[in-house]
């Protein structure tokens, strides 16, 4: 089984096979970073899928955050 994982990974890597076994144990440890990377961002994306917050924000309400623009001063 672990020669067929070797070779789902990757060209054959080494000058022998005990070298070959550690590069196929790197790429396997990359392997399952990226997977468990991959599972954050969609348990994140998934948690906040519909996240609209339902009041306004202290400083919204209160109209404290006004912009600022210099567009239409002569």
């Amino acid at each position: 089984m672990w020669r067929l994982w070797a070779y789902a990974l990757g060209q054959k890597e080494g000058r022998s096979n005990k070298e070959a076994d550690v590069i196929a144990a790197i790429r396997t440890l990359i392997m399952i970073q990226l997977v468990t990377t991959n599972g954050f961002i969609i348990a994140n994306a998934i948690r906040h899928w519909n996240n609209v917050p339902s009041e306004l924000s202290k400083t919204e309400e209160k109209g404290l955050c006004k912009p600022q623009s210099n567009i239409l001063k002569d």
